[in-house]
């Protein structure tokens, strides 16, 4: 990775997540910038430092889920992006989802790409309980990948590995949950904070 590749740690299971994955292609596009997608299991997060969803942690917090609420509303509003359905199953066991991303990753490119936008699609635009392998499997053929052999794929020691190393390596580097964003040295948690990653990405870029 360059000093000034951007990187989404990112586990579907967010819906922060989802609405940053759906404003990052307008990113790109204005500084000319491709986000490098690391796949992490936000559950494995939690474990390691101790945190807990904001619907757990602040759960009994007066007004705080509130402005949360506030919060994604001034987000969609700013980005003119459809708002997310609360997935009725939430919160959902990512890990088969998150090693699938994985395999995906290793196929190459345009799989994992479209596999992302489908897990996505699946998770919050169109919610299912995608922690069934069966609905999952169904969801993700419909939108034209390989559901079986990229989930056969999750049984891989390869891609369990690669998937607690790219898990481990972000707590390691200050990640405490997702969406998280790296630029260089430089981590920025929530998506709120893509405003601060464009502008870095905009300020990084060498005069013509």
């Amino acid at each position: 990775m360059t000093a000034g590749t951007p990187q989404f740690l990112f586990d579907v299971g967010s819906p922060n997540a989802y609405l940053s994955h759906l404003v990052i292609p307008a990113i790109e596009q204005r500084t000319g910038v491709r986000f490098d997608y690391v796949p992490v299991l936000l559950g494995g997060i939690f474990k390691l430092t101790n945190n807990r969803s904001p619907v757990e942690a602040f759960g009994d917090v007066r007004n705080k889920l509130a402005f949360h609420a506030v919060e994604t509303k001034r987000f969609v509003a700013r980005y003119r992006i459809a708002p997310y359905v609360m997935n009725p199953f939430f919160p959902v066991n990512t890990l088969l989802l998150m090693r699938g991303a994985v395999a995906a990753k290793l196929e190459g490119a345009d799989v994992f790409a479209r596999y992302v936008d489908a897990a996505f699609h699946h998770m919050w635009g169109e919610p299912k309980n995608m922690a069934d392998i069966e609905v999952a499997t169904a969801a993700m053929s419909a939108s034209g990948l390989d559901a079986a052999r990229l989930f056969a794929r999750t049984k891989d020691d390869d891609v369990k590995t690669r998937l607690m190393e790219t898990t481990q390596d972000a707590v390691e580097r200050g990640a405490f949950g997702s969406p998280t964003f790296f630029v260089g040295d430089e981590m920025f948690f929530g998506k709120e904070q893509l405003r601060e990653v464009e502008e870095l990405l905009i300020a990084a870029k060498p005069a013509i």
